[in-house]
């Protein structure tokens, strides 16, 4: 079994609700499309180099 699915079977609907709660408390309403939007690319970035491990960033 993967982490992911072990994590999600001890995570039930209110403890999602109470982690939603907290994250609109401590960002607030405004702030989260900006998360999830640096979140979204970070993970698209992560996966491009899973694909192909040979490419060289050549950004320094």
């Amino acid at each position: 079994m993967s982490f992911l699915s072990i994590f999600l079977g001890m995570v039930g609907p209110w403890q999602i609700v109470l982690i939603v709660v907290i994250v609109l408390l401590l960002f607030g309403g405004k702030k989260i499309p900006e998360l999830m939007r640096g979140l979204g690319s970070g993970v698209r970035e992560f996966k491009d180099a899973m694909k192909d491990p040979e490419k060289k960033d050549d950004t320094k």
